[in-house]
C-alpha cells in the first residue's frame, strides 16, 4: 500500500492517513491524534484493550503482547517512515504494549487499573535509565517501542511490589 506526502498538523508533524488502517492501528486507533499528551491518550485508549484481554489466562496474556510488541517493531518503523518521524508523539501503538506489560498479574480492580496507568505514565516520561539511554540510541521500530517496553516493565515490577505489599 503506498501512501502520499501527509499532510501538516498545526505543531509541525506530518498528519497521518486515516484512511490507512497501519496508521490508525499504531495512533491507537486515533487515540494518538489527539493535539495534547497524545501518549496519555493512547495509554488511556489501551485500557479497553487491557479490560478485554484480563480473562485470559497469563499464558495468553504474554503470548498476545509479545505478538503485538513484535508486530509493533514493524508497524511503529514503517509508520514513522511513512511519516518522515523517527518517533511521532501520536504513535501510540507502544504505549498500549506498554500498558498491557505494566498490568501483567496485576489484581483485579479499578484501582490497580488506575495505579497501572498512573505507573506506566511515570516510567513513560521520566525515562529512568536505561529508558533514556536506550531511547536516545536505539532508532527504527525497535527505537519507538523499547523505551515504553521498559516503562512497562518498571511500572510492572513496581505494581507487583506495591500489590504484594499491600494484599
Amino acid at each position: 500500500m503506498t501512501t502520499s506526502i501527509p499532510e501538516t498538523e498545526s505543531n509541525g508533524h506530518p498528519r497521518p492517513d486515516w484512511r490507512n488502517p497501519l496508521h490508525l492501528l499504531a495512533f491507537g486507533l486515533g487515540s494518538g491524534g489527539v493535539p495534547k499528551a497524545p501518549g496519555t491518550a493512547g495509554t488511556l485508549a489501551a485500557i479497553p484493550v487491557y479490560l478485554l484481554m484480563q480473562p485470559l489466562s497469563p499464558l495468553m496474556y504474554g503470548c498476545v503482547v509479545l505478538v503485538m510488541l513484535l508486530f509493533g517493531i514493524w508497524l511503529c518503523g514503517r509508520v514513522a517512515q511513512d511519516l518522515g518521524v523517527h518517533d511521532h508523539g501520536g504513535i501510540v501503538w507502544d504505549e498500549w504494549v506498554g500498558f498491557l506489560i505494566t498490568m501483567v498479574w496485576a489484581p483485579p480492580g479499578w484501582l490497580w487499573i488506575v495505579a497501572g496507568f498512573a505507573l506506566f505514565r511515570l516510567f513513560d516520561i521520566w525515562k529512568p535509565w536505561p529508558i533514556d539511554w536506550l531511547d536516545r540510541r536505539v532508532s527504527g521500530g525497535l527505537g519507538i517501542m523499547v523505551d515504553d517496553v521498559l516503562a512497562g516493565i518498571y511500572a510492572l515490577v513496581t505494581m507487583q511490589l506495591a500489590a504484594y505489599l499491600w494484599l
